[in-house]
């Protein structure tokens, strides 16, 4: 079946023009430039949808799915807080074709045929790509490797393309050395949470200082341990949610020490790889958000929200590179456990809306950079050559946008179980109209029948 969608701003990280886009068999097959005769155009697609049945006074903008290196499913074993089915469907909603969900589940995700057991369940929905994260240890308990020292080298369809020890960095530095190792062999990338935070952190803990004060240290340690222990192994390291200025600066500063490296090496494949990720609620709140909310219940996250210092600094990051990706870090609660002080927000649903809201200005950056951020560049981060971009042969996972729409964050309406929103009754700009994944339609409305998933 041959598919039109035309009459629409067509935007990724290299590409922004009004046209059409033809996808046949779930891959982009051309795409037209305005006002080029095409057959297709006229009239000879099986399908057509065009940019003016939205009825918006504007033209809505086709952007390549995105593209989430970091959410919390909860499944296997946390079905009160999210499942696979209520996950699947809320990243579909806000737009994302892929995700890598982390592996500190019930049990936990630590070897292949857990990874691919989740995955073979995702494919059956056909909602979304998931890519289960593998633990580094077994159980997470940081004492012993987990499968990954079977595993072999990852073909096209391999069900693993992250490795992480989520909130759990280990404290052991031969054995992270170890995991580091067998990571470089598979050319896997290990994402860091960053939060072995050293004598500094525990001392200040001991002391009794706030959350504020030793977090920051946990976070500028672990950054620092990690590029170091990284550069040993030659690894691919990706700072997950980078939060302070510190960091910040510790990641642009052995970029450039990367970038000299290899300039002098020539193309050296076996060169340390670092690449790191900015969340929508740190580019978008601060400390005063986190206290209005309640910092240890409904505003707590890891790491905390942080300073305006440092929210600016994420932003200039942004702006010149050193932030190589945007993840949500989708970390759905109960009502319960979130007043208890669970930490972590979500953020499927809201993470483009507040992407478009803060960083999508004309002192800040353009659409396509944005595009770059949350779709070619973790696609490429995870090894994923077929998307991340509108162009023939890449694969017609598609999000279509209103980047005018004012809407207000309600929990109550999204397809997640967590309604643990620090966004709740925020009026962002910026909102999904429809999500294609594989050239079917996932979400969205007014939609053609013989499109939905499943039809």
């Amino acid at each position: 079946m041959k598919l039109l969608l035309q009459n629409l701003r067509i935007v990724d990280e290299s590409t922004d023009m009004t046209g059409s886009v033809l996808v046949e068999e779930g891959t982009v097959t051309e795409v037209i430039p305005a006002g080029t005769h095409h057959s297709y155009i006229s009239g000879g697609a099986a399908v057509t949808i065009d940019g003016g049945m939205f009825a918006l006074g504007h033209t809505p903008v086709l952007m390549p799915a995105f593209v989430d290196l970091h959410a919390h499913f909860r499944d296997p074993g946390y079905p009160e807080k999210e499942t696979l089915e209520s996950a699947s469907l809320a990243a579909a909603a806000g737009g994302y074709g892929t995700v890598v969900c982390m592996a500190n589940t019930n049990p936990v995700i630590d070897t292949f045929n857990a990874a691919l057991s989740l995955k073979k369940r995702s494919d059956a929905l056909g909602l979304i790509d998931l890519y289960p994260a593998m633990s580094l240890t077994q159980g997470m308990a940081g004492k012993i490797l987990s499968d990954i020292t079977y595993l072999s080298p990852p073909g096209t369809e391999f069900p693993v393309r992250m490795l992480s020890e989520d909130g759990k960095d280990l404290t052991d530095d031969a054995l992270l050395r170890a995991a580091f190792s067998e990571a470089y062999r598979l050319g896997i990338p290990v994402s860091c949470h960053c939060d072995a935070g050293g004598l500094d952190a525990q001392t200040a803990k001991q002391a009794g200082a706030p959350r504020e004060v030793w977090s920051r240290l946990e976070e500028n340690h672990a950054t620092q341990r990690a590029i170091a222990l990284g550069k040993e192994a030659r690894c691919h390291v990706h700072i997950a949610h980078v939060s302070t200025r510190e960091a910040v600066e510790l990641i642009r500063q052995a970029k450039a020490e990367i970038s000299v490296d290899r300039d002098s090496a020539g193309n050296d494949k076996d060169a340390f790889t670092l690449t790191c990720e900015a969340t929508p609620h740190h580019l978008g709140l601060t400390q005063e958000n986190a206290n209005l909310l309640g910092a240890e219940s409904w505003g707590r996250v890891n790491p905390p929200l942080r300073t305006e210092a440092d929210r600016q600094a994420l932003m200039a990051a942004i702006l010149d590179g050193t932030i190589d990706a945007i993840a949500t870090d989708h970390a759905p609660h109960t009502e319960a456990d979130k007043a208890g002080g669970a930490p972590g927000f979500t953020g499927l649903e809201t993470g483009f809306g507040v992407c478009r809201t803060e960083l999508v200005r004309e002192d800040r950056l353009g659409l396509s950079r944005l595009s770059a951020l949350m779709s070619a560049v973790p696609a490429r981060i995870l090894g994923l050559r077929d998307r991340g971009r509108i162009a023939p042969g890449f694969r017609a996972d598609l999000a279509l946008v209103d980047t005018e729409a004012v809407w207000q964050a309600a929990p109550e309406s999204f397809k997640s179980r967590g309604k643990n929103s620090p966004f709740t009754g925020r009026c962002l700009t910026g909102k999904v109209l429809m999500t294609m994944y594989r050239g079917q339609i996932v979400f969205g409305c007014q939609l053609p029948p013989c499109l939905k998933a499943g039809a």
